[in-house]
């Protein structure tokens, strides 16, 4: 059988000089190389696989492959063209023109992700952008195992410690349905406390800003809650009446558009906190990574959300 870990590049360069040029000593000016050790390549790769590859030209005194030589020159000709790729691929992955970038959001962010990963795809197609969302938790657990390359979420981790731009404003509110008896007046923060108030799992990041806002304005007041596991089933729960819930308001941009769900003019709110893209810090960014972390910067949070004007009902 033919010894194929024998077999180099080398070798295979040296053959298909030879039969490109016509001859050992050409070759071996092609190559940089003597001729002695052009014939020595092209032996131990006649060796390495038990053929004869190259025979006397009659015509010109030079050498020429043999019928044997054929599938070794095509093999020759496909290693060329893949290490050119190869080569050309780390070319762009260097300077950041490809590669692939896993960008993980938290459960809120993903009513303006897709929008976001559309922009993207239009400013840098040959970047591949992979979605990931969890729930804070989750985005944290995957900045500390290095499984996302970046990440957007509201308030940045103590640890694992992260690298954070502003990319732009996230407002919190109290939202309703828009017969409550609460929409259209000055709410006191009294009036909450025996309202049922539906809410995220503890660990949410909208579940701790509700919880330091009641701190805040109602002080030793125990809330009426029921946890739900996600925005959509908050919001649906709110529509039927079940109770009022605290969300950030670009969960509900669209139902507030079209009235089916209202915002409550209570102390305080909306209370506005801030946007960040994040990274672990002192990983350096792939060049794939940092050419999506500069572009999402520069879009200066225009993939964000716009909030309608409220109404004047329900002021």
């Amino acid at each position: 059988m033919p010894r194929l870990d024998a077999v180099t590049l080398r070798q295979l360069r040296a053959v298909s000089a030879v039969a490109e040029t016509g001859s050992i000593a050409a070759a071996a000016e092609r190559l940089g190389l003597t001729p002695p050790a052009v014939h020595a390549q092209i032996k131990n790769l006649e060796v390495a696989l038990k053929v004869t590859l190259l025979q006397r030209n009659q015509t010109t005194s030079g050498s020429q492959p043999t019928w044997q030589a054929k599938p070794v020159l095509e093999a020759a000709r496909r290693v060329e063209i893949a290490l050119q790729l190869c080569v050309s691929q780390i070319a762009s992955l260097s300077s950041g023109q490809s590669g692939r970038v896993a960008l993980g959001v938290v459960s809120t962010a993903k009513y303006f992700a897709p929008r976001l990963i559309s922009l993207l795809k239009r400013v840098a197609p040959s970047l591949d952008v992979v979605l990931h969302e969890a729930n804070r938790e989750g985005i944290i657990t995957g900045l500390e195992r290095l499984g996302l390359d970046l990440a957007i979420m509201g308030r940045p981790p103590r640890q694992p410690e992260v690298a954070a731009t502003l990319i732009g404003p996230h407002p919190h509110g109290l939202i309703a349905p828009p017969d409550h008896p609460l929409v259209s007046q000055r709410v006191r923060v009294e009036d909450l406390i025996s309202e049922p108030m539906i809410t995220r799992e503890e660990g949410s990041g909208t579940r701790i800003l509700m919880t330091r806002y009641f701190d805040t304005h109602a002080e030793g007041m125990s809330v009426n809650l029921t946890v739900m596991g996600s925005n959509e089933t908050i919001k649906q729960a709110v529509m039927a009446g079940l109770g009022l819930a605290f969300l950030s308001l670009h969960t509900v941009t669209e139902e507030l558009r079209q009235g089916r769900l209202v915002t409550l003019d209570a102390p305080g709110l909306p209370l506005v906190r801030q946007w960040f893209l994040v990274y672990p810090q002192g990983v350096p960014l792939s060049p794939a990574a940092a050419a999506i972390h500069d572009r999402i910067i520069a879009m200066a949070g225009s993939f964000l959300p716009e909030l309608p004007a409220p109404s004047p009902d329900s002021v």
